[in-house]
């Protein structure tokens, strides 16, 4: 199964990118008094989990034998 290598192929990809590349949020609060209103956005980056990062390695990896093993 080519497909369910290359899935696994993926997975692996994004999981080693999800150590290194962060996640930007935004978040957007103020209030409205009349038609005035005052708002303020905040914005940061986020670095995923290094605990869901290594399940998404581990899990690309699995995925890839099992897709070489079943051809």
């Amino acid at each position: 199964m080519k497909a369910l290598f290359w899935i696994g192929l993926a997975v692996l990809i994004l999981g080693v990118a999800s150590l290194v590349v962060p996640i930007p949020r935004s978040q957007r609060e103020g209030f409205r008094a009349g038609g005035v209103s005052v708002a303020v956005e905040t914005q940061h980056a986020q670095v995923l989990s290094p605990i869901v990062s290594v399940v998404m390695i581990v899990g690309g990896l699995g995925t890839m034998v099992a897709g070489k093993a079943m051809t």
